[in-house]
């Protein structure tokens, strides 16, 4: 199964509280049969507006991988386009003062662990990423630290979802895998499968 412990990289700063799901990826997008490509269109809108001013076109940014936002990001619908949108362009954590419930859920269930800070440390790291955008940045799900540059902070998650990454269970279809023998077993004695005639199908 995939332990998510630490994350290492650089971050993208993204200002601004109540981010919904259709700025992050809007509707005529979600007629995609696979997510596959969803990176390429993640906030469309937003950066067509801004005339390659937004931080996912700024080319100091590119490569970036820890997602720093403010307040209430990824309200609206429940579109779990959106994680994966975020997913598909790079992003592999986000810190942010709060998170829509859905959102964050969509994003555990893809592995994109969401930390929450106070609005004082999330404007301190925003502000240090728009000065220095190659700093390197270290995200400890462990011990529950970020560290930027010089500058360390607490980040909290809470403990059910936490220790989902830490252990791996996050992962449904890892937990799957590295319980096969456990599931055939049970299968074999379930009164409605012919577990010989599966087995010999399949």
């Amino acid at each position: 199964m995939s332990q998510i412990q630490t994350i290492s990289g650089r971050g993208i700063p993204l200002v601004g509280s109540d981010i919904d799901t259709d700025r992050i990826i809007p509707a005529r997008f979600l007629r995609c049969v696979t997510f596959d490509g969803l990176g390429e269109q993640v906030f469309a809108d937003d950066r067509q507006q801004t005339q390659g001013n937004h931080p996912f076109d700024l080319p100091q940014y590119q490569g970036a991988n820890i997602l720093v936002v403010n307040g209430n990001f990824g309200c609206g619908s429940s579109r779990e386009h959106a994680p994966q949108a975020l997913a598909k362009w790079g992003i592999q954590a986000i810190i942010g003062e709060s998170f829509a419930e859905i959102f964050f859920g969509n994003c555990v269930a893809i592995g994109v662990p969401c930390l929450t800070a106070t609005p004082e440390q999330v404007q301190q790291l925003q502000q240090a990423l728009q000065e220095y955008p190659q700093l390197s940045m270290q995200l400890d799900l462990a011990d529950q630290r970020v560290q930027c540059g010089d500058l360390t902070l607490e980040v909290n998650m809470n403990t059910g979802s936490r220790q989902m990454f830490l252990s791996g269970t996050w992962d449904s279809c890892g937990q799957l895998l590295a319980n096969v023998k456990d599931i055939q077993t049970t299968a074999s004695q379930l009164p409605y499968i012919d577990w010989a005639n599966s087995a010999t199908a399949s």
